[in-house]
């Protein structure tokens, strides 16, 4: 079994920026996948960013060059930094591991992007 408490979140500027950390419990964490989802009111959960436990990554388009997404294997925490935020970037943001079948989630964090 495998928990994940998000932290890092929390109100900001836009054009600030946050970093968003993800650490997990149990001895699967160097093989799994990491991931970041957001959810904003009214929308579906969409990916942010994910990692391999190989360290290969992907971001969605809205966030490439402002997101970066990380993984300490050694802290069994997975990072998202994020730069120049915007107020779309405003959501829960959900830190979630997979290895095979096994799919885990976090109780997410709330980013809010407000002047």
């Amino acid at each position: 079994q495998v928990q994940l408490v998000e932290s890092g979140g929390g109100l900001v500027q836009p054009g600030g920026s946050l970093r968003l950390s993800c650490a997990a419990s149990g001895s699967i964490f160097r093989y799994t996948t990491m991931s970041w989802y957001r959810q904003a009111p009214g929308k579906q959960r969409e990916l942010v960013a994910a990692i391999t436990s190989g360290g290969t990554t992907n971001y969605a388009d809205s966030v490439k060059g402002r997101a970066t997404i990380s993984r300490d294997n050694a802290k069994k925490t997975c990072y998202l930094q994020m730069n120049s935020l915007k107020p779309e970037d405003a959501a829960i943001y959900y830190c979630n591991s997979r290895l095979n079948a096994n799919d885990y989630w976090g109780q997410g964090t709330q980013v809010t992007v407000s002047s």
